[in-house]
């Protein structure tokens, strides 16, 4: 149940088009629903503006199609994250509208919500091409959630050129996510250059000193310039939702 759907059944009751028992059937559902193996919150919406998101990890197939099927059924878009193609198709089965980015993993269930080209962006940079699955599931999620994404690859500090060619759009972003692994400078070098918000993500990409993402994540930590935030390792989804609660407020960044 979102705003919009809550605001058009009370619409109906007031107009006289719907009787208050039958409202009520349909708010029977809230404010969660029990599936035995789940309990969703139909609420999400409401408080936080996004539906329930699903983790499909450590989930069987038939589980996340329960559960997606459900939550969609109360409010769009749903995404479903560390999905494989198994788990795609379970959900296919039930709601055929279902898209799949294999890149990220990500199910999408339902339409993006409309966003103006000039709205203030979430802007989602990525240090390497292999830093390209944690970088969309955050583009994804940040979008999913109602804000303007822009995105910037591949401008890692082993070429600094590339990032500098890109200061325009960097400095024109209302908040900035920053995607690396490795050693996990980048964000450090973008935070001082622009006056918005950084996010950091530490990916688990790179060689066996990187411990899978711990030494990007304790440079991020350690990073010397301000405004910086750091998420936890591979964390794309907490980047694009903390960016997006950023970008709604529209904080100037000049």
């Amino acid at each position: 149940m979102d705003k919009d759907r809550l605001r058009e059944l009370l619409s109906q009751v007031e107009r006289g088009e719907l009787e208050v028992e039958q409202a009520l059937q349909r708010l029977r559902d809230l404010p969660f629903e029990d599936l035995g193996f789940a309990r969703l919150d139909h609420h999400r919406a409401l408080r936080r503006g996004l539906a329930e998101t699903v983790f499909c990890q450590g989930k069987t197939p038939d589980q996340v199609a329960a559960i997606v099927e459900r939550l969609a059924a109360h409010a769009q878009p749903v995404l479903a994250t560390r999905a494989d193609t198994e788990t795609y198709q379970a959900v296919r089965a039930v709601l055929p509208s279902a898209l799949y980015h294999p890149l990220s993993r990500v199910i999408v269930v339902g339409d993006m919500p409309p966003v103006p080209s000039d709205a203030p962006y979430v802007l989602v940079v990525t240090a390497g091409t292999s830093d390209l699955p944690v970088a969309e599931e955050a583009a994804l999620t940040a979008r999913a959630c109602g804000s303007r994404v822009e995105r910037l690859s591949d401008v890692g500090v082993s070429g600094l050129h590339r990032l500098l060619e890109a200061r325009p759009l960097l400095q024109a972003a209302n908040v900035i996510v920053v995607v690396a692994g490795m050693e996990g400078a980048l964000p450090s070098v973008i935070a001082g250059l622009v006056a918005c918000p950084v996010i950091a993500v530490p990916t688990s990409v790179g060689y066996g000193a990187s411990f899978g993402g711990l030494a990007a994540l304790l440079a991020m930590l350690n990073a010397c310039a301000p405004g910086i935030t750091v998420v936890n390792i591979d964390n794309g989804y907490g980047a694009g939702y903390s960016a997006h609660l950023i970008n709604q407020r529209r904080l100037p960044c000049d």
